[in-house]
């Protein structure tokens, strides 16, 4: 094999692990959106930690999200993106993004939102008296 064969190879190869590696960096990282609702304590036990207790930067995912408790401990990065037209008009703070780290599972049909934020980490994004607001969410 001539060298500018192997350069050529190592150059589509360093290109399509490039390619593989943006790709799958651009996947994980879309965001979703839904609704997020405040969770007040306690916080334990909980379905993914028992009484291990997490803090409470922390959040409940629905059952979409659970996938049979796949999700406990990911992070999740929310941000407050509007009212729910059930509480406060204008709920986001001036800094509306929080991270959270699952903890729970938030079942039906108790369950109204697709993320329930625990009141400290809710309080950080919205005004705790909304109870509900939009959200975009992305693990």
């Amino acid at each position: 094999m001539s060298l500018t064969s192997m350069a050529s190879i190592r150059k589509l190869s360093i290109i399509l692990i490039l390619v593989t590696i943006l790709s799958l960096g651009f996947q994980a990282s879309s965001d979703s959106s839904g609704i997020g609702t405040i969770n007040d304590p306690p916080y334990l036990p909980s379905a993914c930690y028992g009484y291990d207790d997490k803090g409470v930067m922390i959040a409940a995912a629905n059952q979409d999200l659970w996938e049979g408790g796949a999700v406990c401990g990911k992070y999740f990065q929310v941000t407050c993106t509007g009212g729910t037209n059930l509480g406060t008009p204008h709920p986001c703070t001036s800094n509306p993004t929080v991270t959270v780290l699952i903890t729970d599972f938030c079942p039906p049909p108790g369950c109204k939102g697709d993320l329930d934020l625990s009141h400290e980490s809710f309080s950080l994004i919205a005004d705790p008296a909304a109870g509900g607001i939009k959200i975009s969410y992305k693990q």
